[in-house]
């Protein structure tokens, strides 16, 4: 089974009109709509805006017996030479640039506990033929200098704001994570949330139009 995680109803009604369901339940506060898509068993979990609503959300796809969590949606860019409005990014690896014990342990921002590398690489289907891309995950959606330049740092193409706690959840869970993301604003051209509410549905269209091929590439 496929647990999708979805942070926004906009996101995740993208693949519920592909569905054939067959339940909606609760769990762990979230709704999951279980069914089949793509002639796949599904569970889509819209799981809320933020690191620990996407955790949960995962922590509930997993109950539910997926064997893989795909995670799709809308994100931001951090360079224009690297992303662009409207495109997909299969993202290959990911790192929380918001957890930062660097006093502590003296090792890089993003670094978990237990964990000697800060970026946690994902699953990238071979078939799945994207430009691949390194994602930064932070409780934040804001235009910061600070945070821009901390993401660039870190060799960050994206950031967002549900992923990276996705990759840590199904790495102690031995679950493979693949997240796809469509780009609605890139920083430095102009106010990220203008952009947001401007090319959000051009982001969406373009994710709608390649689930099937999405879906495929997880058989």
């Amino acid at each position: 089974m496929i647990g999708c995680v979805i942070a926004m109803d906009r996101e995740a009604e993208l693949l519920l009109e592909s569905m054939e369901l067959e339940n909606i339940r609760t769990m762990f506060g979230k709704t999951m709509h279980i069914g089949k898509a793509f002639g796949q068993d599904v569970a889509l979990v819209v799981c809320g805006v933020g690191k620990v609503n996407a955790a949960a959300g995962t922590c509930a796809a997993i109950a539910q017996g997926a064997d893989l969590v795909l995670n799709f949606g809308v994100a931001g860019g951090l360079k224009a030479e690297r992303t662009e409005v409207g495109e997909m990014y299969l993202i290959d690896r990911a790192v929380q640039y918001d957890f930062d014990c660097t006093q502590l342990n003296g090792l890089p921002i993003g670094t978990l506990d237990g964990e000697t590398e800060n970026f946690l690489p994902l699953f990238c289907p071979p078939s799945l033929r994207l430009p691949r891309r390194a994602l930064g995950t932070g409780d934040r959606f804001n235009d910061s200098p600070a945070d821009h330049a901390l993401l660039l740092e870190l060799g960050c193409d994206i950031r967002e704001m549900e992923a990276g706690a996705m990759a840590e959840v199904c790495k102690y869970a031995g679950v493979p994570f693949c997240s796809v993301k469509a780009i609605s604003d890139v920083y430095g051209s102009g106010s990220t949330t203008e952009q947001f509410r401007k090319n959000c549905k051009i982001a969406l269209l373009e994710l709608k139009s390649n689930l099937k091929e999405i879906f495929q590439s997880l058989q």
